[in-house]
């Protein structure tokens, strides 16, 4: 009997875009996102993550400027192809950067960046950042169509949308995770480092967190709801525990 292949360790980023929804909604100075992603790296999450949307809903500029400024190799800017977005990411530098689609009426991201759609503009974003130093990541759904054109930008890392996974239950969340799975094969044989995030809780991380392509976990909305009642740190470690166990199936 072969040995089974072993799983390459799974990362876990913190998204603290939700802290800064609860400031922004009275408009005082806390609580702080900057804090929280401290507070997150010491409890066991391996980067931050912060989306900085066009209209500045939740995270601001002097919140990444004051992440980078404390812990540039663990921040990941999450950011729309436009001029403006790929400018102040060229001069802040934070360690990574992921294209995103971006919608101004949109509650949160609805799907995957169309890349086929932008390839020219896509492409040129990622030689951009990638002269700035900057490793960039395409936040996609699981669609040939898309896989093919992120690999002609060049970007070194793909984060699949996993929102339609977890929004689905019963055998329409399995076909998801299947097709999510197949898709993480082919992109890891094409080269990229392979990340996923969206929607995923304690309850539905484990089946993702077994697929032995992908080695990051991007997590938010859950982490920060579930951490009012727990606080940040003990939120971090329940989540880690669900990644753990199903990392070991």
């Amino acid at each position: 009997m072969s040995a089974r292949r072993s799983k390459p360790p799974l990362r876990l980023g913190v998204n603290v875009d939700h802290v800064a929804t609860v400031r922004q909604a009275r408009g005082t100075p806390y609580p702080d996102p900057v804090e929280a992603g401290t507070l997150a790296l010491a409890a066991g999450a391996a980067s931050i993550t912060v989306h900085l949307r066009e209209d500045r809903r939740h995270i601001q500029d002097r919140d990444v400027v004051a992440l980078v400024k404390r812990h540039r190799a663990q921040i990941n800017l999450e950011m729309a192809v436009t001029p403006e977005m790929v400018a102040l990411a060229c001069r802040l530098k934070p360690a990574y950067v992921c294209l995103v689609p971006e919608k101004r009426e949109e509650l949160t991201t609805e799907g995957g960046l169309d890349v086929a759609g932008q390839l020219d503009a896509v492409a040129a974003a990622c030689a951009q950042l990638a002269k700035a130093g900057i490793a960039t990541a395409l936040f996609i759904d699981a669609d040939a169509r898309q896989l093919k054109a992120a690999i002609a930008t060049g970007a070194p890392h793909l984060e699949i949308h996993t929102g339609r996974y977890a929004d689905n239950q019963g055998p329409q969340q399995a076909l998801e995770l299947r097709r999510i799975t197949a898709f993480a094969r082919a992109a890891h044989k094409a080269g990229f480092e392979v990340h996923a995030g969206h929607g995923l809780t304690t309850d539905n991380v484990g089946s993702i967190a077994a697929i032995r392509e992908v080695v990051e976990l991007n997590i938010g909305h859950s982490l920060v709801a579930r951490s009012l009642f727990v606080g940040l740190p003990t939120a971090i470690a329940e989540m880690r525990r669900a990644i753990d166990d199903g990392r070991g199936r």
